[in-house]
């Protein structure tokens, strides 16, 4: 079977995860690899998910690309953390993809402070278009998306038909709760985003994150106040085929 998003339909979606779903993430990673081989890229936003995927890829492809959509408004610890997963995995290739405009360039043609004033286009030019950029040259994506996270998220599928990016979406983690990260990070002594023992358990844009207080949901530290939930990047995904 021919595994493109122009080629494959509904059943073949539904025959692949058939195949795939007694599997685990690393049996997923490896079918991923052989399948798309270069022609695979994982976006990792280097949250607690992006860590253990960035663990278990380099155990099935120690040159993997990774690609990181740097809004220029990360906390500056996340960036700290990309340094410190450099030096953890050299043979890694990991890419911090901007977007066209500068922070400063954005003012000038939209005004001060987009993210208040037009959220959904801030994140349109500084990460859908970026990564837009990027999925074009690749057949295929990784993404860590877990069910459990979101009610948007309950229905990912190890494969998913990407609509808003014409490609396929592969997300190992999707049977993986939060404490099964955890336990993972902690087991095999993995860098982490220190904002996480700071009640960021989602971490985004700087200006759009919040720290999210006990009992409440974890997402909801992003672009609080408001009623998104999503930057845009997982809204596309054809997931009924559960």
């Amino acid at each position: 079977m021919e595994v493109t998003y122009q080629s494959l339909h509904e059943q073949d979606y539904k025959s692949l995860n058939d195949q795939l779903k007694n599997k685990d993430s690393l049996d997923v990673l490896k079918w991923a690899y052989q399948t798309f081989g270069d022609e695979l890229v994982y976006s990792c936003s280097f949250g607690a998910e992006g860590m253990v995927l960035i663990d278990l890829i380099s155990k099935v492809k120690k040159d993997a690309k990774i690609v990181f959509l740097d809004t220029d408004f990360h906390f500056k610890e996340t960036y700290e953390l990309i340094e410190q997963v450099k030096k953890k995995y050299p043979t890694l290739t990991i890419e911090l993809k901007k977007p066209s405009l500068t922070p400063v360039e954005q003012s000038e043609i939209h005004g001060d402070e987009l993210w208040k004033t037009n959220p959904d286009l801030c994140c349109q030019l500084r990460k859908l278009t970026p990564l837009e950029s990027v999925l074009s040259e690749h057949q295929a994506w990784i993404s860590g998306l877990r069910r459990e996270q979101s009610p948007t998220r309950a229905n990912t599928q190890f494969i998913n038909k990407d609509q808003r990016f014409q490609s396929i979406k592969v997300c190992p983690l999707i049977h993986w709760t939060e404490e099964e990260i955890w336990m993972y990070i902690k087991l095999h002594k993995l860098p982490y985003n220190t904002l996480h023992d700071q009640n960021f358990p989602s971490i985004g844009c700087e200006f759009c994150t919040k720290p999210v207080q006990p009992g409440e949901d974890p997402r909801s530290g992003r672009w609080a106040g408001s009623a998104k939930t999503e930057c845009g990047l997982h809204l596309g995904d054809k997931q009924k085929n559960n």
